[in-house]
């Protein structure tokens, strides 16, 4: 009776919370692109979709999202290779220093590539500083680790003994890799690839820092049309069409990823990789060895794609207003900028968005740990299994679901009673936590699947009561997974821009809309701040993820 009554508490309040700050938020914005004075009205579809602006806005965020995937994908395969597949000194720091983009807040992408590609930038000179191919540039440089890692992540994995059986045959390298090689990653693949096209078609700060109105995406336009022109139902509706488009991408990944477990069974043990040849003697001269060519597209890529923004962004925050070098922008973190640009301090931003990400933190993992624990169990009944699948694929919808569709549903449903939280300074962090929950249950549930259930059985069979089966069983690996888990929370929530630029109060905002607010002000003393403010951003989230990253177990591989 006891056991049945913690699982059920350990099902509801996960339920409760995404009922409450997912579903209803969400089901009021498509409910007010359906229904209009209590009646089904679909004019509001048939309004907007007659107008040009709607198909020329879809149109580029399917182009964008197209195009910034099938990169990530042709330029990740050969860092997913050259980073799990091959062994050289250094290899643990180019894998961190890979993964830095990807858990960067948006809004310090956007301001680093406009650092990088501005007059008077280091690529000034290139013309491309407010174009499509500087936005697509954009999110391939904040997706290229999600591929790698996933991607690689498997190819580790791999039994080899079939590529080797290939090559004894006679294959050459090439037929092996297209023949044998590719086939087993194409589930891996496929994962990666739907989620970069997600992450790609819900991306909000990247695009409205780099491209604004003229490239707008459905994203921005849900903005756009909220803040700006006062819209509800043609935001409504817009949001209705990305739950279309985000929905059939996630059920993809969904597919691929249970594919992908499925083949992750034929070997539990990561492969340490080869040692790395770049250069191969043959007929009596020295030639490039077999991972000459991946290695050097990896070196490009790391050097120029990833590392350049980020350098030309440090050293852009140390120009100074007058035109010289200096700490002034950082010195002018502690006033409110240019003609009061701002209502707070950076400093004062800055620590809105630490306490925020705590409340934010501890909410994301009580409830995604729970959720975890539920998913984590195997029941025998096959209704109940299925049940278990259901319920996991609930808590994954926040991650398809863009954050501005999230931050535009709370205010449309939160600001009456019995649910008043206008005022309420739990709402931001409740709305961020939502948005981090789904990367708690990836980050915990590997590790509590990987637990053996004859422990389990072991200890109930000795008859320690269900808390003490869960303390002393599940306990110690839960322990270790939940400093990665807060490590992701902590960074999503620091980070989060697209829900916090609807919600946050006016005297308490937080860093990502501090640096965004110095961009869209004139003057460069507020320019340089943006540029100050956004390495300090970047500093904490990458911290947070450093010390996160060290307490990460072998079974956590998914992200």
């Amino acid at each position: 009776m006891v056991r049945r009554l913690g699982w059920a508490l350990a099902t509801a309040v996960p339920l409760v919370f995404l009922g409450v700050f997912f579903a209803w938020p969400v089901l009021a914005i498509v409910g007010r692109g359906f229904v209009s004075d209590g009646a089904l009205d679909l004019s509001a579809f048939a309004d907007v979709f007659t107008r040009s602006r709607t198909w020329r806005i879809v149109g580029l965020t399917l182009a964008q999202a197209s195009l910034g995937t099938a990169l990530s994908v042709l330029l990740g395969l050969p860092g997913a290779y050259v980073l799990y597949r091959c062994r050289f000194r250094g290899r643990a720091l180019v894998r961190a220093f890979v993964t830095v983009p990807f858990v960067l807040p948006s809004v310090v992408v956007g301001v680093a590539f406009r650092a990088l590609l501005a007059e008077g930038g280091p690529l000034g000179f290139l013309g491309l500083d407010g174009t499509f191919a500087a936005i697509v540039a954009a999110l391939v440089f904040f997706n290229y680790a999600l591929v790698v890692r996933i991607v690689g992540g498997m190819w580790q994995r791999l039994d080899p003994r079939a590529e080797e059986a290939a090559r004894a045959l006679g294959a050459s390298p090439a037929r092996a890799f297209r023949t044998v090689t590719l086939p087993a990653l194409a589930p891996a693949i496929a994962s990666a690839a739907s989620m970069v096209f997600l992450f790609c078609a819900t991306a909000f700060g990247v695009v409205l820092v780099l491209g604004g109105i003229r490239f707008g995406t459905i994203e921005t336009e849900i903005w756009i049309q909220t803040t700006q022109f006062l819209d509800l139902r043609a935001a409504a509706v817009l949001s209705v069409v990305q739950l279309v488009v985000v929905a059939a991408a996630l059920a993809l990944a969904g597919r691929s990823r249970r594919r992908q477990e499925r083949a992750l069974r034929l070997r539990t043990d990561a492969d340490t990789g080869h040692r790395l040849t770049l250069v191969a003697r043959r007929g009596g001269g020295l030639r490039p060895g077999p991972d000459a060519l991946p290695a050097a597209l990896t070196a490009a890529v790391v050097v120029g794609l990833l590392g350049l923004p980020l350098a030309g962004l440090v050293v852009r925050s140390f120009r100074t207003p007058d035109g010289g070098w200096g700490l002034a922008n950082y010195v002018n973190l502690g006033t409110t900028g240019g003609d009061n640009a701002l209502t707070v301090t950076v400093w004062e931003a800055t620590e809105n968005s630490l306490r925020t990400a705590v409340d934010a933190t501890v909410m994301a993992v009580v409830v995604g740990t729970l959720v975890a624990l539920v998913v984590s169990r195997r029941p025998r009944r096959r209704a109940a299994r299925r049940a278990v699948n259901l319920f996991d694929a609930l808590f994954m919808l926040p991650l398809g679901v863009s954050a501005v569709t999230v931050g535009f549903g709370f205010l449309i449903t939160l600001n009456r009673p019995p649910l008043d939280l206008r005022t309420s300074a739990v709402l931001v962090p409740i709305a961020q936590a939502v948005v981090a929950v789904p990367m708690v249950v990836r980050t915990v549930l590997p590790v509590l699947r990987a637990i053996d259930p004859r422990l389990r059985e072991a200890a109930a069979t000795l008859r320690a009561s269900p808390g003490r089966v869960l303390a002393t069983v599940d306990g110690p690996f839960l322990v270790r997974a939940l400093g990665l888990a807060i490590g992701f929370a902590f960074a999503v929530s620091l980070g989060e821009f697209g829900a916090t630029s609807f919600l946050a109060r006016p005297d308490r905002p937080t860093l990502p809309v501090v640096i965004f607010r110095l961009i869209g002000r004139p003057g460069a003393e507020n320019y340089g701040m943006a540029m100050a403010a956004a390495v300090l951003l970047a500093v904490l989230t990458a911290t947070v993820m450093g010390v996160a990253e060290r307490l990460r177990t072998k079974e956590a591989t998914e992200w």
